[in-house]
């Protein structure tokens, strides 16, 4: 039997978020960029990236999987386990691999890069052996990192992506719901967390049925489980007076959003209510402050003094907020748009980005716990939209 390297194999008809003009708009500002930098194709091996660039989410399981851009070609490489699903959520061409020999993927890559080119790799996700296997297959003139100029083109949305985003905004407000319908002491932390990842299930099957549907999930906590703002869900059975913090992220296309609060079960005691105000009026002073023309590290810098005037700034664990798009808890990160004290990018129209302070107080401390408020807010020409929509603060987050 004749085994090929690799092949194409085609069939069904294209689904992908947006429409080909989309992706068509994306490759032409990266192509401008390759121009500039004098790379001759980009070499893809992130999810968020070849996502963002060609609509294909892969799941790798061990496989490596690309996408190569020239001035003139935009093609997915993929295993041949998936047949011909990338090529059906992909926006242009793809070719599958196959695994009768190893190292097929690199002949693959090759047979659209060609040898002795200029090529752009991404230094923040390609692993050290596989940057070898490029430089012995492809045996480029040169190689360029090209991780933080895509980031920078990711980091302003799109009308189309804000559109997206503003529709799984509500998809997390449907879990919160969800959620507190589901809050009372004894339950698990596991089964609120399931009603309300089921509940935006749900809704994303109704609101995007050509979608593929995977990734939703909760991080549901209580009690001493609130300390960390990425803690997972347990077992643990809620109890009359327990801190809650609830999370919900809907997944669209690759696409993340996220709704998070602070929560009470029953009543709230008059130290951690304190706490529990001091944190709102930092989220709402912290939106306040997020318009064109701010920095990233000047916001910061203002939450920090709030919170040092109330004795409050030792309690902060990580930064006050970070940018939204294709990316989860697994891939993905547009680490230049992070309200960080080292971050000094300007805020611009149509960027995106979480409002979202947290303070963890330690176990025998009077109002114990952790306390985080997180809104998603879209930059404006004069300020902000606020696309979330489920209430914060004690008023309506004590849950009986």
């Amino acid at each position: 039997m004749d085994r090929p390297e690799f092949y194409r194999f085609h069939q069904g008809e294209k689904t992908l978020p947006f429409a080909p003009s989309e992706y068509d708009n994306r490759l032409a500002l990266l192509r401008a960029d390759m121009a500039k930098a004098g790379v001759d194709a980009c070499v893809f091996s992130s999810m968020h990236n070849i996502a963002y660039y060609s609509g294909f989410l892969y799941c790798s399981f061990g496989r490596p999987y690309a996408l190569v851009v020239t001035p003139t070609e935009s093609v997915t490489i993929s295993a041949g386990i998936d047949a011909a699903q990338p090529w059906r959520r992909s926006h242009a061409d793809n070719i599958t691999y196959t695994d009768w020999q190893r190292n097929n993927y690199w002949r693959a890559v090759l047979s659209v890069t060609g040898s002795g080119k200029t090529i752009g790799y991404e230094g923040d996700h390609m692993s050290l052996a596989q940057f070898d296997l490029l430089k012995s297959f492809l045996s480029p003139a040169a190689t360029t990192d090209v991780a933080p100029m895509t980031m920078r083109q990711r980091m302003h949305k799109s009308a189309a992506e804000i559109a997206l985003i503003r529709q799984c905004a509500q998809m997390a407000d449907v879990g919160g719901y969800a959620i507190k319908d589901a809050v009372k002491a004894g339950t698990r932390e596991i089964d609120v967390a399931m009603a309300g990842r089921d509940a935006m299930e749900m809704e994303i099957a109704k609101q995007f049925p050509d979608a593929e549907y995977r990734d939703t999930w909760v991080w549901f906590q209580s009690g001493i489980n609130t300390d960390g703002a990425h803690n997972p869900v347990t077992s643990r059975k809620l109890e009359s007076g327990d801190i809650l913090s609830l999370n919900t992220f809907p997944m669209v296309s690759g696409y993340y959003t996220a709704l998070e609060r602070t929560m009470f079960v029953d009543t709230v005691d008059p130290a951690s209510l304190k706490i529990w105000e001091a944190n709102v009026a930092a989220h709402e002073y912290g939106m306040s402050l997020l318009k064109p023309g701010a920095s990233c590290a000047e916001v910061t810098e203002k939450i920090n003094i709030f919170f040092a005037e109330r004795d409050l700034l030792q309690y902060r664990t990580f930064g006050y907020g970070h940018s939204f798009g294709i990316l989860s808890h697994y891939y993905g990160r547009e680490a230049g748009l992070e309200l960080r004290e080292d971050i000094d990018t300007v805020l611009e129209p149509g960027m995106v980005i979480s409002m979202e302070p947290m303070l963890t107080i330690p176990e025998g401390t009077p109002g114990a716990g952790g306390y985080r408020e997180h809104d998603i807010l879209v930059i404006t020409e004069d300020g902000n939209e606020n696309i979330t929509g489920y209430p914060y603060g004690p008023d309506f987050n004590v849950v009986s």
